[in-house]
């Protein structure tokens, strides 16, 4: 994908969280199911880097599990989410706590090492397939030896109820494959980018980091299968 393609889908999400912050925070309260097949290879203490961390809710569902102490790096580009996540977790016991704007979609991952990275409600909001395969391998990067990467992939598009949601794409946009422009429903309209990622594509983006995949699952919404899970761990030295 082309940069000015990229850059003009990464404006719709950005515009897009900046309009529905209120309503998306409120509609985004609760753990999802699948985080729950990570806490039998979790251990505090903890260091955990959550990129698109939001409104800092994966933040809260590890200190509910007793997780702490527990150092919390939280990156997004919407700083309206990130206000929810720092009243959500500042005043919580056991856990220091950093949050910072950044487009991961173009700027550089925060260094450092992490026992656990997360991407969780974030890859079918980056534009290009490379670009995808490259986050995979940067936030990879940020992992300790012998800790976790977790992903999940939404399959919205197995869904009639996401399917008409589509809006068609306005002429001569470079778009690819499996790219679709959503609209929402909640309170303030606004369309969003949304990428689905395929089975094909999933192997694709669990090999860019170059390590070891431990557990698949499918899991979460009424189907509890509407995302797609990977667990990786990273070789001890």
């Amino acid at each position: 994908m082309d940069e000015n393609t990229a850059r003009h889908l990464n404006e719709i999400n950005r515009s897009f969280y900046a309009r529905t912050s209120e309503d998306f925070h409120a509609t985004r309260g609760r753990a999802w199911p699948g985080w729950r097949r990570l806490l039998p290879h979790l251990t505090a203490p903890l260091r955990v880097l959550d990129i698109g961390c939001g409104n800092g809710r994966f933040g809260a569902f590890l200190t509910e599990h007793a997780l702490t102490p527990l150092i919390y790096h939280g990156i997004d580009n919407s700083s309206a989410l990130l206000d929810y996540a720092r009243k959500a977790l500042a005043d919580t016991a056991g856990v220091s706590l950093a949050l910072e704007v950044n487009d991961f979609v173009f700027d550089t991952l925060p260094h450092g090492e992490y026992d656990l990275v997360v991407l969780f409600g974030v890859l079918h909001h980056v534009p290009g397939a490379q670009r995808r395969l490259d986050l995979m391998s940067s936030a990879a990067q940020r992992v300790a030896p012998g800790g976790l990467l977790a992903f999940a992939c939404w399959r919205f598009y197995e869904y009639p109820r996401f399917r008409e949601r589509i809006v068609p794409w306005e002429p001569g946009l470079a778009v690819e494959s499996g790219d679709h422009l959503l609209d929402w429903r909640r309170g303030t309209p606004a369309l969003r980018y949304c990428h689905y990622v395929n089975d094909q594509e999933h192997d694709a983006l669990a090999a860019a980091t170059q390590m070891t995949e431990i557990e698949r699952y499918r899991a979460d919404g009424e189907t509890s299968a509407v995302n797609q899970y990977s667990l990786l761990r990273k070789n001890p030295d």
